[in-house]
């Protein structure tokens, strides 16, 4: 008996499935490739791929040109004769002013300036922004304003009074001082993307952390950074990218026994003395634009995170 009123009930659904059988397939349509949207979508990217890429091709292979290819005027053939002589003689041997040897002296000054710039703007902002979020104090919206304030004022009006207070205290032409206007300048935005962020978290842990007794410190350290990875990472590209492509700061605030990378490379391509020797010149800027290139490629991903999870919200 049972069998049978299986096979019944196998039978009636059978039935009445019929005529969903016979209709054919359901659910939307696939979309073709070739369809004017995706033609539209995709023309417009290849195009502004190709914007982006063809001045760093063309930089490339120059770069790996002697002289004489270069002198045939073709600048979009690959090199007949791979060479790396113009890479050496950027980094090792190309003259800047009065000193022959490259841009190797500007790379260090350039860690030397970048590293304790990004560390110490980061420091200082990231407990700005928490202290901004969870510790509400008198005056903070009005600390918060001057902070954004000061995020938007043109950084070129506060040079001349920078090199006065620099020369005052004895800083002026020092790796030091530029630290200092770096971390400086980069504390306002710092300070609006961690605070973001860190309103972005949910208040229930910092809640339950205030009353299980955490103080300031013991919520930021064991509980706001570790969960702030990403938006480190976005503070930490931002200050690499924009401390190590400065070039105003560099040469205004320090000498040429200092100065930074840009600054040198500034002086490789323009200067005006003997044979104008492209393909150094083309290898002097990409060996400067790596270290930014590198730090993106690594972390981008988590840059993105950042971007995603709070860091322009608010």
């Amino acid at each position: 008996m049972a069998d049978t009123g299986t096979l019944n009930t196998t039978a009636a659904g059978i039935d009445a499935i019929k005529p969903k059988l016979g209709a054919g397939p359901s659910g939307p349509r696939p979309k073709p490739m070739l369809s004017g949207r995706n033609i539209m979508l995709y023309g417009t990217l290849t195009i502004a791929a190709l914007y982006y890429l063809l001045p760093l091709y063309v930089m490339v292979v120059t770069s790996l040109k002697g002289m004489p290819e270069i002198r045939m005027g073709n600048i979009f053939s690959p090199p007949m004769e791979i060479t790396f002589e113009p890479w050496v003689k950027a980094w090792a041997e190309a003259c800047t002013g009065l000193n022959c040897d490259g841009l190797s002296r500007g790379f260090w000054n350039s860690v030397r300036i970048t590293v304790p710039s990004v560390v110490i703007s980061i420091a200082i902002a990231s407990v700005n922004g928490y202290a901004l979020a969870n510790w509400r104090f008198k005056g903070s919206e009005l600390f918060f304003s001057i902070l954004i304030i000061g995020a938007f004022i043109p950084y070129q009006v506060m040079i001349y009074p920078i090199v006065i207070v620099l020369r005052e205290i004895g800083l002026y032409g020092s790796l030091t001082g530029l630290v200092i206007v770096h971390s400086i300048f980069g504390m306002p935005i710092l300070t609006l993307l961690f605070r973001n962020y860190f309103v972005s978290l949910p208040q229930e842990l910092f809640k339950a952390a205030r009353v299980d007794g955490a103080g300031f410190w013991q919520i930021f350290l064991r509980i706001m950074v570790p969960m702030s990875l990403p938006i480190f990472v976005v503070a930490m590209i931002l200050q690499v990218t924009g401390i190590w492509n400065d070039f105003l700061f560099g040469v205004v605030f320090t000498r040429p026994d200092t100065y930074p990378m840009t600054v040198q490379l500034n002086n490789i391509v323009n200067s005006v003395q003997g044979v104008k020797e492209y393909n150094v010149n083309m290898a002097a800027t990409i060996l400067t634009g790596l270290v930014p290139l590198i730090v993106y490629f690594v972390s981008g991903r988590l840059f993105v995170r950042g971007i995603a999870a709070g860091a322009v919200k608010g």
